[in-house]
């Protein structure tokens, strides 16, 4: 495994994870949400995007978080793993209020500068609608573009601890 794709709800712990896996592995670490956003929460161009994620994929490691359909494309024929984490929804729904909070003075490591954490109507919508809406379509991807990729799926906080301390230290 030397590029691991991690998606997920928002809430459900991919950069946390992604850090965590990135470190244990001695991987590059890439979080797209720092690709997509520029300052004052602008998003980028999506053909400017999509040609910095193909950039991105082509490494030859890497451990990788975010959703961004648009590009699951090309990230998933180059991943040697997918990690779903998919806690339920209220979860992490409890988990965005209080990541807001807390974070209501300081960015966070995987946001662009000129991004501070913010919660608006839409962004709170969203993970509710996630379970049916956005991990059919995740999973649709991997049927289309990568059907032999293996998926591994955290639905709690323990299968999670327990699968990222079965991987290798570097």
């Amino acid at each position: 495994m030397r590029r691991i794709l991690i998606v997920g709800n928002s809430g459900a712990g991919k950069s946390t994870l992604a850090r965590s896996v990135a470190h244990r592995l001695d991987l590059p670490l890439i979080h797209l949400d720092r690709h997509y956003w520029r300052p004052g929460w602008t998003a980028a161009r999506p053909a400017d995007f999509r040609a910095e994620v193909a950039a991105l994929t082509a490494g030859d490691s890497w451990v990788m978080d975010g959703n961004y359909a648009s590009t699951l494309d090309l990230r998933l024929p180059r991943a040697d793993l997918l990690v779903l984490v998919d806690p339920p929804w209220p979860l992490c729904l409890v988990r965005v209020v209080r990541r807001r909070w807390a974070r209501r003075a300081a960015s966070r490591p995987d946001l662009p500068d000129g991004c501070p954490e913010r919660l608006d109507l839409d962004f709170l919508r969203y993970v509710p609608r996630y379970p049916r809406r956005s991990r059919p379509r995740v999973l649709a991807a991997v049927a289309a573009h990568a059907p032999a990729l293996p998926v591994v799926r955290l639905r709690s906080r323990r299968q999670v601890d327990r699968w990222r301390e079965s991987l290798p230290v570097a």
